[in-house]
């Protein structure tokens, strides 16, 4: 059963959570007060914004509602959070061009403030927001995505592993 932390008490003083600066494209893993870890990211294209459909990535305080793809194969391809079989490959870019590739893992995220990114049309968790593995030729350290935050496959494996269902995400410029 996951927990959800309470805002009043984040960010938390002992156990894990992570930290996305947009404005330096930079995810952050803590432990309590301490940094233990540091990846480049790529957020939206279209910038940074709570509104549904505006491929922007959300602010405000999250936390892991989802971890999804435990024992997958890196480069496993998701499509409505479901591995479909398949591992990206040159293959399925080519067949593929435009798809926005979801790979590796999901960490869904759910908003932690209601009005600003819980309910109504800032909901990041209906937004589908969410950290996710994308193919190797993708940018890093730049806005590249349709909104959701993109890892490398190493750096998404060893978040996933960090950061479990519960555990507390902030992000901001």
């Amino acid at each position: 059963m996951v927990t959800t932390p309470r805002l009043e008490q984040l960010p938390p003083e002992t156990g894990h959570w992570l930290e996305v600066d947009l404005s330096t494209q930079r995810l952050w893993c803590w432990q309590g007060r301490q940094r233990v870890a540091d990846y480049p990211v790529s957020s939206g294209a279209a910038g940074i914004g709570q509104r549904d459909g505006s491929g922007q990535t959300p602010l405000g305080w999250h936390y892991v509602r989802a971890a999804i793809g435990d024992g997958q194969p890196p480069g496993a391809v998701f499509r409505g959070r479901r591995p479909t079989g398949e591992v990206f490959d040159a293959t399925l870019a080519a067949e593929y061009p435009a798809r926005d590739w979801i790979l590796t893992r999901i960490l869904w995220l759910c908003g932690l403030e209601p009005g600003y990114n819980r309910g109504g049309q800032v909901d990041s968790q209906r937004r589908y927001i969410y950290l996710h593995g994308t193919p190797p030729d993708q940018p890093m350290g730049t806005p590249a995505s349709h909104g959701c935050l993109r890892l490398r496959d190493t750096a998404l494996l060893e978040v996933f592993d960090f950061a479990p269902a519960g555990t507390p995400v902030w992000l901001h410029d």
